[in-house]
């Protein structure tokens, strides 16, 4: 074949072939061609990442699976090719790599605008996502009732008797094993009121409005009011706004992109009534969904501009109480402490010295850095409960560490990584106590032994 040049004996580019192999997928609706191309393939990542660890696969890699996701945006590896299923299903999405990442690579947006494309395959999915992601999360109301049916069960002692009558191993899915790792819901049957404005305690620093969350608030009322009291506590007139809905966070990961648009839309308009300074929030899910709310919305002509403002004024707890001026407690604590890194805390956000500053502040506190600390517990969502196996195995890896550390108290500022961790440590006969950083520091504050 006679191959045309051009004047200087150069070949000439077929117009054909220089078109982009990507365009009109629908994954540039959510990414760009530039985040798509930024991976050079390093291979930097694979010591960081959980599950090429556990499978030694490139496939289950971060290269590996942007390799497959172009693939996907290309159209060479079809939506419902099973390989591409599993492996891009068996990522924790922790984004140990984007740390690890000397050029920028945005994985878990990626990750996320690849799994919007897969669209759920059988039924049992299809029916599962819609009550939960597309029903529960989606009304503030049905949270709570559902919330409410769970602390009545378990404080009603209904739980008890379920147990004793072996129902749970008699039916199917696995119920048994997957009770396991409901957290004790904090409280009683009705949740602690934490009321609509709570007045900073001595001089006003800031006027902040906290995100409560949807299993936070249902399952772990006691740390957002012990978040309200720290914050209070240092100068913080705290606000609950009512109109908030769920982050979103869950419906992002998992590739519902107009639910969690949707739901940024209203925290926004909910969090913008306030005229608060900052918007805070104490679960680092949450925070990492939050704080990409521009990214979310950024082909939205009403709200990119608001979302952006949004995202300028977001705060994880810890950032806030070091931005004002923290106050420590001056009743000491004896207690030796070591810190879970949450991913989306860490890698998400990229917050990590604060936490570690303000446990270093209280008095009597030893922090006995753990090893790994930053590597992935297994919660990441509903992952321990989809992929249970390969949960477990990264689970065993952080409850050994734990052991290793000798700590009375780990400090796990997510409500994943302290329901998956409570339930690890409960299963490895360990004792130590799980809490969030605010309460930690709330017990601090009223001299607590």
């Amino acid at each position: 074949m006679e191959i045309a040049r051009n004047k200087k004996n150069l070949p000439v580019l077929d117009t054909a072939e220089s078109v982009s192999p990507y365009a009109g997928s629908p994954i540039l609706e959510i990414i760009t061609e530039k985040q798509l191309r930024t991976c050079v393939h390093c291979g930097l990542c694979l010591s960081f990442c959980p599950t090429y660890k556990a499978t030694g696969l490139e496939a289950d890699s971060p290269r590996g699976r942007i390799y497959q996701i172009r693939g996907l945006a290309s159209g060479e590896i079809p939506q419902d090719d099973p390989d591409l299923r599993h492996h891009l299903n068996l990522c924790l999405g922790c984004r140990a790599c984007e740390t690890a990442c000397p050029s920028g690579v945005p994985y878990g947006s990626l990750l996320e605008a690849a799994r919007a494309q897969l669209k759920p395959t059988t039924q049992t999915e299809r029916v599962l996502r819609g009550v939960t992601l597309g029903f529960l999360f989606m009304h503030p109301w049905a949270m709570r009732t559902a919330g409410l049916g769970l602390r009545v069960y378990q404080k009603s002692g209904v739980q008890w008797l379920v147990g004793k009558s072996r129902l749970l191993k008699i039916l199917p899915g696995g119920l048994d094993e997957k009770e396991k790792l409901l957290p004790k819901a904090q409280g009683g049957i009705l949740k602690q009121e934490l009321g609509h404005i709570i007045p900073a305690k001595g001089q006003k620093k800031a006027r902040v409005a906290l995100l409560t969350g949807c299993i936070q608030d249902e399952l772990f009322r006691g740390t957002n009011a012990a978040t309200v009291n720290v914050l209070a506590r240092n100068g913080c007139e705290v606000i609950i706004p009512k109109s908030q809905h769920c982050c979103g966070a869950l419906h992002v990961h998992i590739g519902e992109h107009e639910q969690s648009m949707q739901l940024a839309r209203q925290n926004i308009e909910a969090f913008e009534q306030t005229g608060a300074d900052y918007y805070i929030v104490n679960a680092s899910g949450c925070g990492a969904a939050l704080k990409e709310y521009d990214h979310i919305l950024h082909n939205d002509p009403v709200y990119a501009e608001r979302a952006k403002k949004f995202v300028g004024k977001m705060r994880d707890f810890s950032e806030i109480l070091v931005e004002v001026g923290f106050q420590p407690p001056k009743a000491p604590l004896k207690a030796k402490v070591t810190y879970q890194d949450a991913c989306h805390l860490r890698h998400g956000q990229q917050v990590f010295s604060q936490p570690r500053q303000l446990i270093r502040q209280i008095p009597g506190v030893e922090l006995v850095e753990m090893k790994e600390s930053d590597w992935c517990c297994g919660s990441a969502g509903i992952y321990n409960i989809m992929q249970p196996v390969m949960a477990g195995e990264v689970l065993s890896w952080k409850t050994e560490n734990i052991k290793n550390a000798h700590a009375d108290i780990v400090v796990a500022s997510n409500p994943g990584c302290a329901i998956q961790i409570s339930y690890g440590l409960r299963e490895d006969g360990q004792n130590a106590e799980v809490m969030h950083l605010a309460e930690l520091l709330e017990r601090a504050y009223l001299g607590e032994k």
